[in-house]
């Protein structure tokens, strides 16, 4: 599974997020996910804008670089394929290795641990109905009662 991240996320409403925050954050949702994440990001400089801008003025008094970039391509395991790709633009590729990703499922059930009533339970008991010690779940008794 590849989890592909467009340019639009924001950093504190101030353009495109290059920060090193968000770096972690694409290597915690390949672990997590068990995921390749292709993350591009744009980098984006005041020449890049058309000599008939309507906002000249402001673009004027923005930095030479709008946007630093930081485009990268995360493995399953957190670990970079492709560094984050800061200050230049540029085309980044790897070679994916989609067993990687059932090799990660293996080690972490991404999908079925919260559907398991083996396994965790979630409920709820009123004060008169609470034991003096943690809830345990229903029993079962395997049939249906009338």
């Amino acid at each position: 599974m590849i989890f592909a991240l467009p340019p639009e996320k924001k950093a504190r409403g101030k353009g495109h997020d290059s920060t090193d925050g968000w770096q972690a954050t694409l290597r915690h949702i390949a672990l997590e996910g068990r995921v390749f994440v292709l993350a591009c990001n744009q980098f984006v400089t005041r020449a890049d804008y058309p000599e008939d801008f309507e906002l000249k003025d402001a673009l004027a008094a923005a930095p030479e670089v709008l946007s630093r970039g930081g485009s990268a391509i995360v493995a399953p395991n957190g670990d970079y394929l492709a560094e984050p790709l800061y200050g230049r633009e540029g085309i980044l590729t790897a070679d994916l290795d989609l067993g990687l990703v059932t090799e990660g499922r293996q080690l972490l059930d991404v999908s079925g641990h919260y559907s398991h009533p083996d396994t965790l339970w979630l409920g709820t008991s009123m004060p008169s109905d609470r034991p003096s010690s943690s809830p345990s779940p229903p029993a079962t008794t395997g049939g249906h009662s009338s």
